[in-house]
């Protein structure tokens, strides 16, 4: 009582210290003080005599915000006295405040099964007052597997003991100490149907052992019907993912990447600075020549030259380094410019190089109306027009240049673009990266045959796999009597059965491929390129060692396409393009793209994408559909390394006896020859199968070991031991009869010059 009379006194004296209006300082006497702190107080301008003389003096003692502080202290400590809430009973409550806040459903059930000690002794009471009263008989209090459930059914009135804490003092204390079991006590006696009707415990039937039969309960229905109900949102929810993972391959959407920006700079002055300085150093070396036109493109600008009658280009081309000299850049590159009369192109690096991005190309006009599933951006050219290139066309594609020319950036804008072009039953990839680090991103994307391979052998294995699936696709193709992957793909339209898709293999770095398998890569390789175009199997190979021992002559002759980067001489520009200029690039994406049937290269800056952009676009598809890897390629790859590792060809395993005996791949054919000729001499079947010594010699030791000829007998010529029927009977016994693959490439030798 003595906290609640002193609550208004405090609360007086903070505001009379921090708004009062009278000044107990300029009062002369204690009878004027009193009066005029009597007045002011029922004028409202402090807070009466008590409460002023509080403040004056806590504000004397302590300063006007010690005395605030004392003030707000007191205050809070009386109004808690008076509410009857010491420390402990407020440290418990807001310990307890969390679990005091479920579900509607579950409060009242989680209340009463860990009940307070109020609550306890509030329960005691109510069950003596029920005591002395008619007793409801629910056999549910006998049986322990119902303790809590019944206790919650049978005192409905608990329920409402949490509800007065939000209703009553400060924290609810005041009213949920008494109240409750006063009300209880006013409770009428209920009858068993009113108690059934009241908590939902339906009428109990006991069994002849006395144990409960059966105990329906209403009140959970509630409960069900929210628990079916999360069942049928997650049914929905997993039907939708369902949907969206097993139904059509949805394209990633094109704000993932970043959009380009246009370059603020002004470079009409170094346009004009470079042409007047170009004309001058033209005239200085006496070459009759005028510039007619400019074109700024994002990396270079060309400067049109057209020359006079009789002025050879070769004046002009060596003239190269003295003009790069006199503009003050690194080098220039001189052209000749396709479908101008005696117009030759001067292109000088910009001194503010214009980034392109992927989102440029694959939003331009050109991109998205080609019809081809194979197509993919490559960049911008000098007159800042979109360049789009299509792998059907190509049909192979060799990437070259040195570290940190845009080689990496090149193969994820051509994997990427092929992304957002084509669906996964379209086009298939399978994707060789000897590093580990570059390709291994795009592991968990449909389009994928099999995961990124990274062994070298496993790779071999890859590409022979790639040999026999040509074969067979060719074989299909032969009984239909169609001729190239289209046609064959629309008569399984006609038919309604699924199209075969599209593949393309990405080979990172060829390099490392060819120091440990180069026979098998190089072979298999150039049997994909000649005969993989109508098969709708194409090949993408990027290296940064443009040697001749990587790239081979053969390599090069059946890939027709190439992509050069900077290189570091013109002798790697030859190996890649078979022409200088290459050596005159400036990196950082700038590139020579020579496709098919192109006289001469054009110079490209190839669009740029990041790794974040790409992770977000993998990211993206991985969420929305997953790989369904083939088994059964991934089975033929690794037999076909474990059958490598076994029985490779000159790999250090010469010391190991083998089985089978390791014979040149044409001895039968040199076999057919002395059988046909009647003749086994080194110099015969060089002629007859355009071998070289070496090898001829070899395959005559063989035979020689086989049985097949006698020994060396000086001038004599050697003598045929077997028949010919002999020879087929030794070739079934022995293993040595020619492979499906050789009878399949035997049969299909002469399309290959028609493709």
């Amino acid at each position: 009582m003595t906290a609640t009379l002193l609550l208004p006194l405090l609360a007086g004296a903070l505001v009379n210290l921090l708004l009062s209006q009278v000044v107990v300082d300029n009062l002369s006497g204690v009878g004027e003080m009193f009066g005029t702190l009597y007045s002011g107080g029922k004028k409202m301008l402090c807070a009466g005599v008590l409460g002023t003389l509080i403040a004056f003096a806590l504000e004397k003692a302590f300063s006007i915000y010690g005395a605030a502080i004392v003030l707000l202290l007191a205050f809070i400590f009386f109004a808690l006295s008076a509410l009857s809430i010491t420390p402990k009973k407020l440290f418990e409550f807001f310990r307890a405040e969390p679990a005091e806040k479920p579900e509607k459903k579950t409060k009242a059930a989680a209340a009463i099964a860990e009940p307070a000690p109020e609550q306890d002794e509030q329960r005691e009471a109510e069950q003596t007052k029920k005591a002395r009263r008619r007793a409801i008989d629910i056999p549910l209090d006998d049986e322990p597997a119902f303790t809590k459930k019944s206790a919650a059914s049978e005192e409905p009135t608990v329920k409402e003991e949490p509800a007065p804490k939000k209703d009553g003092g400060l924290f609810g204390k005041k009213s949920a100490k008494a109240k409750p079991a006063k009300a209880s006590a006013d409770i009428e006696p209920m009858t068993i149907e009113e108690v059934e009707a009241l908590t939902g415990i339906s009428a109990v039937k006991m069994t002849d052992e006395g144990a409960v039969k059966t105990a329906a309960v209403s009140d959970p229905p509630k409960k069900a019907s929210a628990a079916e109900v999360a069942a049928e949102t997650e049914a929905i929810r997993n039907a939708i993912e369902s949907a969206t993972s097993d139904g059509e391959y949805e394209k990633p959407p094109i704000f993932l990447l970043k959009k380009g920006h246009a370059v603020a700079a002004n470079s009409d002055e170094e346009l004009r600075t470079n042409r007047e300085r170009l004309e001058n150093t033209i005239k200085s070396f006496g070459v009759s020549a005028r510039i007619v036109d400019t074109t700024r493109g994002p990396t270079v600008t060309r400067y049109d030259l057209e020359l006079d009658q009789g002025v050879k280009l070769s004046r002009l081309t060596n003239l190269a380094g003295d003009i790069a000299l006199a503009l003050g850049v690194v080098s220039v590159r001189i052209a000749p410019i396709p479908d101008k009369i005696s117009t030759v192109g001067i292109e000088v690096p910009n001194k503010i190089i214009s980034t392109v991005y992927l989102r440029d190309i694959i939003d331009s006009p050109r991109f998205a109306s080609s019809k081809s599933k194979l197509s993919f951006a490559i960049g911008k050219d000098i007159a800042g027009q979109a360049v789009v290139g299509n792998i059907a066309k190509l049909p192979h594609l060799l990437i070259a240049g040195t570290t940190g020319s845009g080689k990496s950036v090149c193969m994820n804008s051509l994997i990427i673009s092929l992304l957002y072009k084509s669906d996964p039953d379209e086009v298939k990839l399978i994707m060789i990266d000897p590093k580990m680090v570059e390709l291994g991103v795009y592991n968990g994307i449909p389009h994928l045959y099999i995961p990124v391979v990274t062994d070298p052998k496993k790779a071999a294995g890859a590409l022979q796999w790639a040999v026999t699936e040509m074969l067979k696709r060719y074989r299909l193709f032969s009984e239909l009597g169609v001729r190239s992957l289209e046609a064959y793909n629309e008569h399984l339209a006609e038919n309604g059965q699924p199209k075969m898709p599209s593949i393309v293999i990405v080979i990172d770095e060829l390099a490392d491929l060819m120091l440990v398998a180069s026979k098998d890569v190089e072979e298999s390789i150039c049997r994909v390129a000649q005969m993989g175009r109508a098969a709708g199997m194409h090949l993408v190979i990027a290296t940064q060692r443009p040697s001749a021992d990587v790239i081979t002559g053969l390599m090069k002759a059946n890939i027709p396409s190439r992509i050069a980067f900077a290189v570091s001489s013109a002798l790697e520009s030859r190996i890649i393009l078979d022409n200088a200029g290459a050596e005159k690039l400036i990196g950082m994406g700038d590139m020579l793209y020579a496709p098919i049937g192109c006289g001469k290269p054009l110079r490209v800056q190839g669009a740029f994408v990041s790794d974040d952009e790409r992770d977000s676009i993998v990211q993206f598809i991985k969420r929305q559909s997953t790989a369904q890897y083939s088994e059964d390629v991934m089975a033929q790859i690794e037999k076909a390394a474990e059958d490598k590792g076994a029985n490779g060809k000159g790999r250090g395993d010469d010391d190991e006896p083998s089985g089978k005996p390791d014979y040149d791949e044409l001895l039968p054919q040199a076999v057919d020859v002395i059988f046909d000729t009647k003749q086994a001499s080194v110099s015969m079947l060089q002629r007859r199968l355009k071998l070289g010594y070496s090898r001829a010699a070899r395959i005559v030791d063989q035979m020689e070991e086989m049985g097949i000829i006698g020994p060396f007998e000086g001038s004599k010529p050697r003598q045929i031991l077997i028949t010919r029927d002999q020879w087929l009977e030794m070739q079934t016994t022995q293993g040595t009869a020619p492979t499906e693959t050789l009878q399949i490439q035997t049969e299909f030798a002469d399309e290959i010059d028609d493709m």
